[in-house]
């Protein structure tokens, strides 16, 4: 069983220093990146994956050098096998479909695992759309909003429950032939459901804590000659996406205001407590 998560590391908007280029585009390289917060939810189910029927997961982003540390993150938490990062400046500024035709390359070159997953969007782009397009790149079957699932190894299917949302929220079963790409929703709750599965999982976790201190050593880079790729169709110049303006995003404002106390002062400190002396109380 081999399993691939994609992942992406996004700004971090906390800290409000988004840097843009004079034509608009965001300058990662010079921008705070995490990684985005919904991959998490695609890393607990290649987890469960491995924890349940054993193989290998990979781990694999498109983005600048920095984003070793997002995938050293990912390796951390998914206990991952190996990493990859598709990385050079012709892949600079790719939209949604010039970073699906970069990813499923990416994928075909390592060969085609047994489960692609994906995060359901992103929190800066916030389309959707990569995970999608580079499942159809793929020609795979797909599905999407995925809150559990398990595989059968010897019918070769994957069997998902998944959020259908309407008038009302209903959940529907369905499966899939291997191989097969898996959009988690933030709602996947990974089920560990013997005894023999949580020693696994301890186990993995043991295991997976040198690996992801010398990360580097499990990390395979590829630019866009290695993966044979055509700087027309990726990139800016392989991106329909025109982008007409940008709003900088400011640091938010401290929303309350903050009285520094002296810890060491006692009347400062009885100051303090009869502040909240009556809500412990349970006063107004």
């Amino acid at each position: 069983m081999h399993s691939i998560v994609l992942t992406k590391g996004v700004p971090d908007f906390r800290e409000g220093q988004v840097s843009f280029d004079e034509d608009g585009h965001l300058e990662r390289g010079k921008t705070p990146t995490v990684m985005n917060p919904n991959d998490k939810h695609a890393l607990r189910a290649a987890l469960q994956t491995k924890v349940r029927h054993g193989g290998r997961v990979s781990v694999m982003s498109m983005g600048p050098p920095g984003y070793g540390d997002v995938l050293a993150e990912a390796m951390d938490s998914v206990y991952a096998d190996d990493l990859y990062l598709l990385s050079d400046r012709e892949l600079a500024a790719s939209d949604t479909w010039a970073t699906a035709i970069t990813l499923s390359t990416g994928l075909e070159k390592l060969g085609v695992p047994d489960l692609v997953l994906a995060g359901f969007k992103t929190a800066d782009g916030e389309t959707g759309h990569t995970g999608p397009q580079a499942c159809w790149a793929l020609d795979m079957p797909m599905i999407t909003h995925v809150i559990a699932l398990d595989v059968d190894e010897e019918e070769r299917v994957v069997r998902a429950k998944r959020l259908v949302e309407g008038g009302v929220d209903e959940i529907e079963t369905v499966e899939a032939p291997l191989p097969a790409f898996i959009v988690a929703d933030p709602e996947f709750d990974p089920s560990y459901r013997t005894a023999g599965e949580q020693l696994t999982l301890k186990d993995l976790r043991a295991k997976t804590k040198d690996r992801a201190e010398h990360y580097e050593h499990h990390l395979t880079t590829w630019d866009h000659s290695d993966l044979n790729l055509d700087p027309d169709y990726i990139g800016l110049d392989g991106s329909p996406t025109i982008v007409s303006s940008v709003d900088p995003i400011p640091k938010p404002p401290a929303e309350r205001e903050a009285t520094m106390v002296d810890p060491t002062d006692e009347s400062e400190m009885g100051n303090v407590f009869d502040t909240i002396q009556p809500f412990a109380a349970g006063g107004d």
